[in-house]
């Protein structure tokens, strides 16, 4: 339903722009049904933690206190989550049962949704329910949605064309994901070694080693299997498809049912499960990531060309 055409063979064709328009219409409305049904619909308190006990760490958790701020934002990137899921699988379903079906450039997509979320989650998020977002609030989930939205398209056309190698490119992404968001929250390490927590450092050193090690596999397993090697770009957008989409979704899909199974009992999660406070912070881990990337894909080049070098001789 999402990816339910093909992309004209000239990119210049209007029929481009109508064959984008009608993909884009699911997924805006997807989108800004998620967006309606938690702010206007669902119990906030429940949703959004409104006045959740998170003391000592956290000593304020009111609607517009600096932690509960960041699941408006968030709920922005658990829809894009969603969009990314579904988009997938209908990229792959119609790859499979349609002849030389291409999707539509995401960015055409994208296009095309952003002038009505520009206008639709502002529209709720400020209008309906209680409390409603003041302006700044509204303007940067509105934000954190397109961008989301704009990683959440990109796999589509290798779902639909190179279903494998988008297989290998989200095992590549899962071993990013740990490590960009375990260096994020390497800022809160002071604090939990001034209370005690040993158990934090020895948890993230070991995220860390696993990360290290994933890394190592997915590499000796993707030589193993003669597989193409991605780009550092793709392996870096790979991380944050799965660090910053697909976990907040998991995590609002599984947190939070005290036993019941009904998406009212679900919350989205806080920002600081996936992001760092400190922006240097923040951007530290993005650096390392990136670095690990283009050291992954050096590294997989390198071996491959080591072994193509006997073929060439024999040649």
């Amino acid at each position: 339903m999402i990816a339910s055409c093909n992309e004209p063979a000239n990119s210049t064709n209007p029929r481009a722009w109508c064959s984008a328009l009608l993909c884009a219409l699911p997924v805006t409305v997807l989108v800004l049904s998620l967006f309606y049904y938690w702010f206007a619909i669902a119990d906030r308190h429940v949703v959004f933690h409104y006045y959740h006990d998170m003391a000592p760490v956290v000593p304020g958790t009111s609607p517009f206190s600096k932690v509960t701020s960041s699941r408006h934002w968030m709920a922005g990137l658990v829809a894009s989550g969603a969009v990314m899921v579904l988009n997938v699988a209908a990229n792959w379903l119609l790859g499979r049962l349609v002849a030389n079906y291409r999707p539509p450039a995401w960015w055409r997509v994208w296009a095309i949704c952003a002038l009505p979320l520009l206008v639709g989650i502002p529209a709720i998020t400020m209008t309906l329910n209680q409390p409603t977002l003041p302006l700044p609030n509204a303007a940067q989930t509105t934000l954190a949605t397109l961008i989301g939205l704009g990683l959440a398209l990109l796999p589509g056309t290798m779902a639909a064309q190179h279903p494998a190698d988008l297989v290998w490119l989200a095992a590549d992404g899962w071993w990013l994901n740990q490590l960009l968001v375990t260096v994020a929250d390497l800022e809160n390490m002071p604090r939990s070694l001034a209370r005690g927590g040993t158990w934090w450092v020895r948890m993230a050193i070991m995220t860390l080693v696993v990360a290290v090690a994933s890394a190592l596999i997915v590499t000796g397993l993707r030589f193993w299997r003669r597989t193409s090697v991605p780009s550092t770009a793709a392996m870096f957008v790979a991380g944050l498809c799965v660090a910053y989409l697909l976990m907040p979704l998991v995590h609002h899909g599984l947190a939070g049912t005290d036993g019941y199974h009904y998406i009212s009992n679900h919350y989205i999660s806080n920002s600081n499960n996936f992001f760092a406070d400190k922006i240097a912070f923040q951007f530290a881990a993005w650096l390392i990531a990136a670095a690990m990337a283009a050291g992954g894909t050096r590294l997989r080049q390198s071996l491959a060309e080591h072994r193509s070098k006997p073929q060439a001789n024999a040649a």
